[in-house]
């Protein structure tokens, strides 16, 4: 195993927290052409039955998130989704490696980042919902759609750049969450952050 599978793996998973299906198919579409290797147990991943399964479902992901009461309940479906996907593909791109080290890694890297991007794509939904009563939904579909295909895509050419430039959005999604949540002091006393 080396350092740039884990990155890989990582990169992929992220790119799950935007969309579940769109780093799967990537995934796939790069095992099909021989532009990445899987791990024994997840070669059907690479298969053209795999890669029609997951263009299907990528599509109907998609475009379910342009209906406007569908998107939020599909958010709440998707974060456990995401986290799993994250898993499984962190998991794929680890060859020669110990089953323990590889879902270790897998679980607390791969699941890890799904999860915190995904907890991120929740909260800046359920802002849009609130403060544009959903009209910005669509938008915000967008967005996502774009970086899960552009994070997938990275992390497959160049996986550094890829989960640099993830970590750089969470923590400024952080720091931007943290400067409008209010401090409690007391009961009944709050201070702006």
């Amino acid at each position: 195993m080396d350092g740039l599978s884990i990155v890989i793996g990582i990169g992929l998973s992220a790119a799950c927290g935007f969309r579940v299906f769109v780093p799967l198919l990537i995934m796939s579409l790069a095992a099909l052409n021989g532009h990445l290797s899987l791990a024994p147990a997840f070669e059907w991943i690479g298969s053209p039955e795999a890669c029609t399964v997951f263009a299907v479902a990528t599509v109907c992901e998609v475009l379910a998130y342009y209906i406007p009461w569908l998107d939020n309940l599909l958010d709440s479906l998707s974060s456990p989704a995401a986290v799993v996907a994250g898993t499984i593909t962190t998991a794929s791109v680890l060859t020669d490696v110990s089953p323990f080290l590889q879902w270790s890694l897998a679980v607390i890297a791969g699941g890890g980042a799904a999860g915190i991007v995904q907890a991120g794509t929740v909260l800046v939904r359920g802002a849009s919902s609130i403060s544009t009563a959903g009209l910005a939904n669509p938008v915000v579909a967008t967005v996502e759609v774009a970086a899960a295909t552009t994070t997938s895509i990275l992390s497959l050419i160049a996986p550094i750049v890829a989960v640099a430039t993830v970590t750089v959005l969470v923590i400024f999604a952080i720091r931007r969450w943290n400067q409008r949540r209010p401090v409690i002091i007391g009961e009944n006393r709050q201070i702006p952050m």
